[in-house]
């Protein structure tokens, strides 16, 4: 444990006095004081102005990092005769119908994302207890709802980064790994702040981008200039 407090207190060090630093910055201290024995998440959190309890102010969309996550995604998908085949082809980790509803009713859940084809629905909303809470459930706003079954496959392997904002107006993504080259991490970062800022629901009133902070799976955060990164 002691080991663990002199690596915190190094790295808090690190960060003390930083802040609204340029996505450059953030980048290069993070990667500068991760000294953990895997490769990190680089996470983002935004808070925005908005509430979401109200409908015109949910902030929901998907983004696709131009050099992927570096995780691996398990993607389930809902099909039935050729659409389930083309899942397959596509790279699925799991398919089926009635089978998968199941096995997911039983409490394995063994994927991080969730497709389904429009015919499946009347199934797939019988999970919406369970799949709902861990933000899986298909929806066509995102593309998981859709029957180009393989493009939604090859897209959710590929990079692509699904965001929803939580009851605080907060919206956190895993957007790169530590190891990926520092331009790498900050066309990520700022692709998904492009596509946060694009989703700013009508009835935003006031600042819609108020805070951005970056940060590794087990290091400290830190605040990075707003308008710097939501810059085109």
């Amino acid at each position: 444990m002691a080991k663990l407090g002199k690596r915190a207190r190094a790295a808090r060090e690190a960060f003390a006095g930083k802040e609204d630093v340029s996505v450059e910055e953030a980048v290069k201290l993070i990667k500068s004081t991760s000294n953990v024995k895997f490769d990190e998440t680089v996470e983002i959190a935004m808070n925005l102005g908005v509430d979401p309890r109200h409908a015109d102010q949910m902030v929901r969309g998907v983004v696709g990092l131009p050099n992927g996550t570096g995780k691996t995604v398990r993607v389930a998908v809902f099909a039935r005769g050729p659409k389930a085949e083309e899942a397959q082809a596509a790279g699925a980790d799991i398919v089926g119908a009635e089978d998968l509803m199941e096995t997911i009713q039983g409490g394995k859940i063994e994927f991080d994302r969730c497709i389904a084809t429009p015919d499946m629905m009347p199934i797939v909303g019988r999970l919406g207890k369970v799949l709902g809470p861990r933000n899986l459930m298909p929806n066509p706003k995102v593309g998981t709802v859709t029957m180009d079954v393989k493009e939604a496959v090859e897209a959710a392997k590929g990079g692509q980064v699904q965001f929803k904002a939580e009851k605080a107006g907060v919206v956190h993504a895993g957007v790169g790994k530590v190891s990926f080259d520092e331009a790498k991490l900050v066309e990520n970062i700022k692709a998904f702040v492009g596509a946060v800022a694009k989703a700013k629901p009508t009835g935003a009133k006031g600042t819609y981008l108020k805070r951005i902070s970056l940060s590794s799976t087990m290091g400290p955060g830190v605040t990075v200039d707003v308008a710097a990164a939501s810059a085109e």
